[in-house]
Protein backbone atom coordinates (compact mmCIF):
# COMPACT_ATOMS: atom_id res chain seq x y z
CA UNK A 1 0.00 0.00 0.00
CA UNK A 2 1.44 3.50 -0.77
CA UNK A 3 -0.33 6.46 1.53
CA UNK A 4 -0.79 8.30 -2.13
CA UNK A 5 -3.33 5.34 -2.45
CA UNK A 6 -5.21 6.41 0.33
CA UNK A 7 -7.74 9.79 -0.09
CA UNK A 8 -5.83 12.63 1.73
CA UNK A 9 -8.79 12.56 3.99
CA UNK A 10 -8.52 10.25 6.32
CA UNK A 11 -12.45 10.18 7.27
CA UNK A 12 -12.83 9.77 3.18
CA UNK A 13 -10.51 7.17 3.27
CA UNK A 14 -11.96 5.18 6.09
CA UNK A 15 -15.51 4.67 4.06
CA UNK A 16 -13.94 3.30 1.04
CA UNK A 17 -12.38 0.82 3.58
CA UNK A 18 -15.83 0.20 4.90
CA UNK A 19 -16.90 0.06 1.31
CA UNK A 20 -14.43 -2.46 0.78
CA UNK A 21 -15.15 -4.85 4.12
CA UNK A 22 -19.56 -4.61 3.38
CA UNK A 23 -19.33 -7.83 0.92
CA UNK A 24 -16.41 -10.03 2.41
CA UNK A 25 -17.00 -9.18 6.43
CA UNK A 26 -19.81 -10.36 8.98
CA UNK A 27 -19.80 -7.19 10.50
CA UNK A 28 -17.69 -4.43 9.02
CA UNK A 29 -19.09 -2.00 11.21
CA UNK A 30 -17.47 -4.36 14.56
CA UNK A 31 -14.98 -1.88 16.34
CA UNK A 32 -13.36 -2.76 19.21
CA UNK A 33 -13.97 0.47 22.01
CA UNK A 34 -11.11 1.11 24.59
CA UNK A 35 -11.79 3.77 27.37
CA UNK A 36 -9.48 3.90 30.90
CA UNK A 37 -11.14 5.12 34.07
CA UNK A 38 -9.81 8.60 34.78
CA UNK A 39 -7.13 6.95 36.77
CA UNK A 40 -5.97 5.45 33.94
CA UNK A 41 -7.17 1.42 33.98
CA UNK A 42 -8.59 0.28 30.69
CA UNK A 43 -11.07 -1.93 29.09
CA UNK A 44 -12.54 -2.95 26.21
CA UNK A 45 -15.18 -4.19 23.89
CA UNK A 46 -17.16 -4.49 20.43
CA UNK A 47 -19.54 -1.85 19.89
CA UNK A 48 -21.15 -0.84 16.54
CA UNK A 49 -20.50 1.44 13.88
CA UNK A 50 -23.54 3.66 13.81
CA UNK A 51 -22.58 7.25 12.03
CA UNK A 52 -19.07 8.32 10.21
CA UNK A 53 -18.83 11.88 8.98
CA UNK A 54 -16.64 14.68 8.85
CA UNK A 55 -17.04 15.13 12.69
CA UNK A 56 -16.03 11.47 13.94
CA UNK A 57 -17.37 7.91 14.44
CA UNK A 58 -20.47 7.22 16.54
CA UNK A 59 -21.76 4.56 19.06
CA UNK A 60 -24.73 4.42 21.14
CA UNK A 61 -24.69 2.56 24.54
CA UNK A 62 -26.56 2.92 27.92
CA UNK A 63 -24.35 5.93 29.67
CA UNK A 64 -24.63 3.97 32.74
CA UNK A 65 -22.69 1.15 31.41
CA UNK A 66 -19.13 0.36 32.20
CA UNK A 67 -17.75 2.51 29.32
CA UNK A 68 -20.45 4.86 29.97
CA UNK A 69 -19.00 5.47 32.80
CA UNK A 70 -15.44 5.81 32.01
CA UNK A 71 -16.15 8.13 29.02
CA UNK A 72 -17.43 10.78 31.19
CA UNK A 73 -14.55 10.35 33.65
CA UNK A 74 -11.87 10.26 31.25
CA UNK A 75 -13.38 11.62 27.77
CA UNK A 76 -11.06 9.61 25.14
CA UNK A 77 -10.81 6.75 23.79
CA UNK A 78 -9.49 4.11 20.62
CA UNK A 79 -11.37 2.46 18.53
CA UNK A 80 -10.04 -0.47 16.25
CA UNK A 81 -11.77 -1.79 12.57
CA UNK A 82 -10.17 -5.37 11.76
CA UNK A 83 -11.64 -6.43 8.60
CA UNK A 84 -9.46 -10.35 9.03
CA UNK A 85 -11.04 -10.87 5.30
CA UNK A 86 -9.32 -7.68 4.16
CA UNK A 87 -5.89 -8.23 5.95
CA UNK A 88 -6.69 -4.80 7.06
CA UNK A 89 -7.37 -3.12 10.50
CA UNK A 90 -8.13 0.94 11.19
CA UNK A 91 -6.69 2.13 14.66
CA UNK A 92 -8.84 5.33 15.90
CA UNK A 93 -7.77 7.92 18.79
CA UNK A 94 -9.43 10.67 20.17
CA UNK A 95 -11.18 12.67 22.27
CA UNK A 96 -15.16 11.35 22.95
CA UNK A 97 -17.92 13.96 22.89
CA UNK A 98 -21.46 13.38 23.70
CA UNK A 99 -23.99 13.29 20.85
CA UNK A 100 -27.42 15.50 21.13
CA UNK A 101 -30.61 13.91 22.27
CA UNK A 102 -32.37 14.04 18.37
CA UNK A 103 -29.12 12.55 17.04
CA UNK A 104 -29.45 9.94 19.74
CA UNK A 105 -33.34 9.61 19.23
CA UNK A 106 -33.19 9.40 15.49
CA UNK A 107 -30.82 6.25 15.76
CA UNK A 108 -33.03 5.07 18.83
CA UNK A 109 -36.18 4.57 16.69
CA UNK A 110 -34.17 2.86 13.96
CA UNK A 111 -33.58 0.22 16.56
CA UNK A 112 -35.68 -3.09 16.69
CA UNK A 113 -38.84 -2.79 19.10
CA UNK A 114 -37.24 -5.93 21.18
CA UNK A 115 -33.66 -3.97 21.31
CA UNK A 116 -35.23 -0.89 22.53
CA UNK A 117 -37.39 -2.95 25.44
CA UNK A 118 -34.10 -4.70 26.08
CA UNK A 119 -31.77 -1.12 26.91
CA UNK A 120 -34.68 -0.13 29.21
CA UNK A 121 -35.11 -3.59 30.72
CA UNK A 122 -31.28 -3.77 31.55
CA UNK A 123 -29.07 -2.31 33.84
CA UNK A 124 -26.05 -2.85 32.26
CA UNK A 125 -22.91 -3.82 33.71
CA UNK A 126 -24.59 -3.97 37.15
CA UNK A 127 -24.57 -7.54 38.94
CA UNK A 128 -27.34 -9.64 38.74
CA UNK A 129 -28.47 -12.89 40.95
CA UNK A 130 -29.28 -14.69 37.76
CA UNK A 131 -30.22 -14.58 34.06
CA UNK A 132 -34.17 -15.15 35.67
CA UNK A 133 -33.60 -11.53 36.93
CA UNK A 134 -32.99 -10.12 33.79
CA UNK A 135 -35.96 -12.00 32.44
CA UNK A 136 -38.22 -10.82 34.69
CA UNK A 137 -36.87 -7.14 33.79
CA UNK A 138 -37.25 -7.67 30.56
CA UNK A 139 -40.95 -8.87 30.66
CA UNK A 140 -41.64 -5.23 33.35
CA UNK A 141 -39.99 -3.47 30.13
CA UNK A 142 -42.43 -5.32 27.81
CA UNK A 143 -45.59 -5.15 29.55
CA UNK A 144 -44.94 -1.53 30.34
CA UNK A 145 -44.52 -0.66 26.72
CA UNK A 146 -46.89 -3.01 25.62
CA UNK A 147 -48.31 -0.50 23.45
CA UNK A 148 -45.34 -0.46 21.22
CA UNK A 149 -44.40 3.23 22.10
CA UNK A 150 -40.75 3.05 23.79
CA UNK A 151 -39.05 6.23 24.12
CA UNK A 152 -35.57 7.14 24.08
CA UNK A 153 -34.38 6.55 28.50
CA UNK A 154 -32.61 9.47 29.56
CA UNK A 155 -29.81 7.32 30.20
CA UNK A 156 -29.11 5.72 26.91
CA UNK A 157 -27.60 7.81 23.77
CA UNK A 158 -24.78 8.90 21.34
CA UNK A 159 -21.04 9.23 22.13
CA UNK A 160 -18.33 10.35 19.06
CA UNK A 161 -14.65 9.98 19.05
CA UNK A 162 -13.41 12.69 17.32
CA UNK A 163 -10.22 11.92 15.93
CA UNK A 164 -6.87 12.87 16.50
CA UNK A 165 -4.92 10.28 14.90
CA UNK A 166 -5.97 7.78 12.28
CA UNK A 167 -4.20 4.49 11.15
CA UNK A 168 -4.56 2.37 8.54
CA UNK A 169 -2.97 -1.12 8.62
CA UNK A 170 -2.88 -3.67 5.44
CA UNK A 171 -1.29 -7.16 6.07
CA UNK A 172 1.91 -8.46 4.53
CA UNK A 173 2.61 -12.03 4.66
CA UNK A 174 6.56 -11.00 5.49
CA UNK A 175 5.33 -9.56 8.01
CA UNK A 176 6.31 -5.95 7.01
CA UNK A 177 3.19 -4.43 6.85
CA UNK A 178 2.04 -1.29 5.75
CA UNK A 179 1.03 1.63 8.33
CA UNK A 180 0.28 4.87 7.40
CA UNK A 181 -0.96 7.45 10.24
CA UNK A 182 -2.87 10.34 9.85
CA UNK A 183 -2.59 12.88 12.92
CA UNK A 184 -4.48 16.12 12.84
CA UNK A 185 -2.60 19.53 12.31
CA UNK A 186 -3.96 22.94 13.34
CA UNK A 187 -4.54 23.41 9.13
CA UNK A 188 -5.82 19.39 8.71
CA UNK A 189 -4.18 16.17 8.80
CA UNK A 190 -0.54 15.21 8.41
CA UNK A 191 -0.34 12.01 6.83
CA UNK A 192 3.27 9.49 6.82
CA UNK A 193 4.14 5.89 6.97
CA UNK A 194 5.19 4.47 10.09
CA UNK A 195 7.54 0.90 10.50
CA UNK A 196 5.63 -1.94 11.18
Amino acid sequence: MDERDLDPDPIAALEAWLRDAEPLAARPDAMTLATATASGVPSARVVLLRGLDEHGLTFFTNRTSRKGRELEENPRAALVLHWPELGRQVRVEGAVERVDDTESNAYWRTRPLASRIAAWASPQSQPLPDRAKLDALYAAAAARFADGDVPLPDFWGGYRVVPDAIEFWEHRDDRLHDRIRYERTVTGWWRGRLAP
